[in-house]
């Protein structure tokens, strides 16, 4: 069996487990939309529409049952908490696309291609304070702490990464800070508060939120390799995009730890142009094959996999803790 149809198989398993679940997900996000201005709704309704992994309420939704998997049905706060994470994910989206100028997402046009900057600046918004309406319902002060923690690091990571766009001078230090605030902390507050739901205790819960810290840093390093190894069909956007925007990530950043000069005066040109225009991309994909820079973001992402996974085997075996551990090895062996 081939390791992409054995993936496959295992990722049914894993959304057999939390279909239902999913599907209630969906419907509360639906129902936070329902009464909203027409505008709001409609960009809403686009980006849910245009697909996604749904990951980060399946990580929710699995810790939930993970610290008590004898619970014949999965609370209503951890419905509600995943509508919150993903309503949050999705309004980071549409930020993101804004400040990146960003023409298309999952294969699809871009809110702000479709209904400019100001709209979705304000849809994103909207989305924002629409999760935290959601959130305020369950009158928990250690779930509010847990999102406003998020949303600054959140926030302060959007920064980080403006301030350092099209500069070649970024240290692989940077670039973890800005993987902690922008992906690692969604994820490690997706299984906190998944957790807490469940009915964890703090020291529970937070070995969880560390498992998913590790895997969303493992995460943000595979994407941003398939950035340059995969296909636009495959990844929904331009391959090379990230560079193209003035980003040095962790394959390229290996490398220009070891470029001649001339070699990085070749990024430095498509940093400054924002294009591949006077320099092909194919010639950076020259450099990082030649100094390794994929593999040894490769070998980075599986330490932090690693280090998820032993986390995850200090719980009690379960179907949840078993898929929880398949979402690691589907994390790092991902081609999207």
């Amino acid at each position: 069996m081939t390791k992409g149809l054995t993936q496959a198989v295992s990722m049914k398993q894993i959304l057999d487990l939390v279909q239902d679940d999913l599907k209630r997900v969906e419907k509360a996000i639906g129902l936070e939309t329902v009464g909203s201005v027409g505008a709001v709704k409609t960009i809403s309704h686009h980006m849910h529409s245009a697909g996604g992994k749904r990951l980060r309420p399946i990580l929710l939704l699995l810790s939930s049952r993970l610290v008590d998997s004898k619970r014949t049905e999965t609370t209503p706060e951890a419905i509600q908490l995943a509508a919150v994470v993903e309503l949050i994910h999705t309004s980071t989206l549409v930020h993101d696309d804004v400040i990146d100028e960003a023409k298309t997402r999952r294969g699809a046009p871009s809110a702000n291609a479709l209904w400019g900057n100001q709209m979705s600046v304000l849809a994103g918004d909207w989305l924002y304070m629409q999760a935290f309406q959601l959130a305020m319902r369950q009158r928990n002060f250690a779930i509010l702490d847990i999102l406003i923690g998020l949303t600054q690091l959140m926030v302060e990571g959007e920064f980080l990464q403006m301030d350092r766009l099209g500069r070649i001078d970024v240290s692989e230090t940077d670039y973890m800070e800005l993987v902690d605030r922008k992906t690692a902390s969604l994820f490690s507050s997706c299984c906190r508060l998944g957790a807490m739901a469940g009915g964890a205790g703090d020291a529970e819960a937070a070995r969880l939120g560390e498992f998913a810290w590790n895997l969303g840093m493992a995460f943000q390093m595979i994407d941003d390799i398939l950035d340059f190894t995969s296909k636009e069909t495959i990844l929904g956007k331009p391959v090379g995009n990230d560079l193209a925007e003035g980003k040095v990530t962790l394959p390229l950043l290996y490398a220009l730890t070891e470029t001649t000069r001339e070699e990085a005066r070749l990024i430095e040109t498509i940093l400054k142009d924002r294009s591949y225009e006077r320099v092909q991309f194919s010639r950076v994909l020259e450099i990082i094959e030649k100094y390794h820079g994929v593999e040894r973001a490769q070998e980075r992402a599986l330490h932090f996999t690693t280090r998820a996974k032993e986390i995850i085997e200090t719980f009690p075996d379960s179907a949840y803790r078993r898929a929880v551990l398949t979402i690691a090895d589907i994390v790092t062996n991902r081609d999207r």
